[in-house]
């Protein structure tokens, strides 16, 4: 059994397109089809079935295809393995983070890390979404490391038994409101300012969104919510036609000319960040090294100081 069969194999069951997933792979349509065929042969199985005009995993081949999917991971990470133990000082690690986090904290923190004579030939693979599908992708071995808020629920399982996570910071939460908006022009507000006022809200989806509920809930709010997303730019843009007020994380970069940030004055509660591993993920040396600098770090500057982003 050829293992460059079995990488063609599984780029193929991902497309479930012959073409597609040859040009993918760098080969031809009649190699990548001799591949699977002698794939299928040799295991007196058929993994592939018509589907129209593509095709789809046999339902014998979807089980064969979780068996090779953890094989080529545990071999990609023993070769990442042998690499960074012939020298600890290169490797990379897969991030992803929350798009907020994108604005000051990760380009702070690589910056910090990557000074550091032993760190600087570690590079990073980058990628942003909402906690929900960060979390998702961390499960699916996307990532080796992601920066999250935490949830109570993962699909029908508790999180805190798939995942490790380690607070990190905390985030100050504003009152974003239009530039020419009556509160635009204080310097502080209340809670109890936002009264009935048209919101716009963190989508279910959002890591956000339970922490935005409690604080209403605190200040005995009922929320006139107009509109729901995920990111925080298309909110702060619904902001800014005028279309709602909202509660956002601290955003360091945003243009204030248009959208004001307001803090507000009697709101106890931050947003945690934190630091998210899966409990059986391989760590190569270079992602534990950039793990245990994230702790290190955000101790230092802002735990230890209690100060926030």
């Amino acid at each position: 059994m050829n293992i460059k069969h079995l990488v063609y194999f599984k780029e193929l069951a991902r497309t479930e397109h012959m073409s597609q997933a040859a040009e993918n792979l760098g080969i031809s349509e009649p190699s990548l089809s001799y591949a699977i065929k002698k794939l299928e042969v040799e295991l007196g199985v058929p993994l592939f079935e018509p589907d129209g005009r593509n095709i789809k995993l046999t339902h014998l081949g979807g089980l064969y295809l979780k068996y090779i999917t953890a094989s080529i991971n545990s071999l990609n990470h023993g070769n990442d393995l042998i690499k960074q133990l012939i020298n600890p000082n290169k490797g990379y690690v897969k991030l992803g983070f929350t798009y907020t986090l994108g604005q000051s904290l990760v380009p702070e923190l690589i910056k910090q890390f990557s000074i550091q004579e032993n760190n600087r030939e570690i590079s990073f693979e980058l990628n942003q979404s909402f906690t929900a599908q960060l979390l998702r992708d961390l499960y699916d071995e996307k990532y080796d490391v992601i920066l999250s808020s935490d949830v109570t629920q993962f699909g029908d399982q508790d999180p805190h038994k798939i995942f490790n996570f380690t607070p990190i910071v905390e985030q100050e939460i504003k009152l974003a409101v239009p530039f020419d908006h009556p509160l635009a022009q204080e310097a502080e507000v209340r809670m109890a300012d936002i009264g009935d006022q048209p919101l716009i809200m963190y989508s279910k989806n959002s890591g956000l969104r339970p922490l935005i509920n409690q604080i209403l809930e605190r200040a005995d709010i009922q929320p006139n919510i107009k509109f729901e997303m995920v990111d925080d730019h298309s909110i702060v843009g619904f902001v800014r036609q005028g279309l709602g007020i909202a509660l956002v994380p601290n955003l360091p970069q945003l243009n204030q000319e248009f959208v004001k940030l307001k803090p507000i004055v009697d709101n106890p509660v931050n947003h945690e960040l934190f630091l998210v591993t899966k409990q059986s993920q391989f760590i190569t040396p270079s992602v534990s090294r950039f793990q245990e600098f994230v702790k290190s770090y955000c101790w230092q500057h802002y735990t230890n100081k209690d100060r926030l982003i």
